[in-house]
This record gives C-alpha cells, sequence and structure tokens, in this order.
C-alpha cells in the first residue's frame, strides 16, 4: 500500500540521485569491473566519495561487492537485478545527453 505523502521520484532521487552514483551505475552496465577500473571511468571522484558512493549502492541492493582473498586485495563490483532495472533510466539520461550536446 503507498502512503498518500509517498513520492516515486524522490524515493528514487535518494537511492540514486547524487553526482556520482549514476555514473557508477552506469559504467557497470557492461559488466563486473574492479574498484581501481570503475574508479577510473568516473573522472574527479575521490577515493573518499568513490567509496561512499559504491558502499551506499551496496547497501541499497543495487551494485554488489565481491572480495578475492589475494594479495594485493582485489574488489569487484557489478550491478545486481536491482541495479540492472535502471538500465532504460541510466541508457535514456545517457542518449539525452549525447542528443543535447549535438543541438
Amino acid at each position: 500500500m503507498i502512503k498518500n505523502n509517498y513520492c516515486p521520484l524522490n524515493y528514487t532521487m535518494n537511492l540514486i540521485g547524487t553526482k556520482w552514483k549514476p555514473l557508477i551505475l552506469f559504467h557497470l552496465l557492461n559488466g563486473a569491473l574492479r574498484s581501481g577500473q570503475l574508479q577510473k571511468h568516473i573522472s574527479g571522484i575521490s577515493n573518499k566519495m568513490f567509496t561512499q558512493s559504491v558502499r551506499e549502492l551496496e547497501k541499497d541492493g543495487l551494485i554488489t561487492r565481491k572480495i578475492y582473498p589475494v594479495v594485493p586485495p582485489k574488489v569487484e563490483y557489478k550491478l545486481s537485478a536491482r541495479g540492472r532495472s535502471l538500465e532504460p533510466i541510466l541508457r535514456s539520461l545517457d542518449q539525452w545527453g549525447v542528443d543535447d550536446n549535438l543541438k
């Protein structure tokens, strides 16, 4: 049952509406990436913001993290099924940016 004051857009924006989360999710659309690889795809993100963002995305069930017991440590992120459900939205946002840039 949906509450009277419930706003679906507000709910969604609370999950993915930061500067970095949509970029992290977008770069995981093509498959799992090691943390260093993923961070390199996102120009300008600090280590602190990267760590905070992936932790929140993991906590919200949008990505999964796999830690390999090797030295040096290897951590890999990938979209969960819930995160994968955002693919059409993320691809649409990307295409909108392409189209708007061509105007």
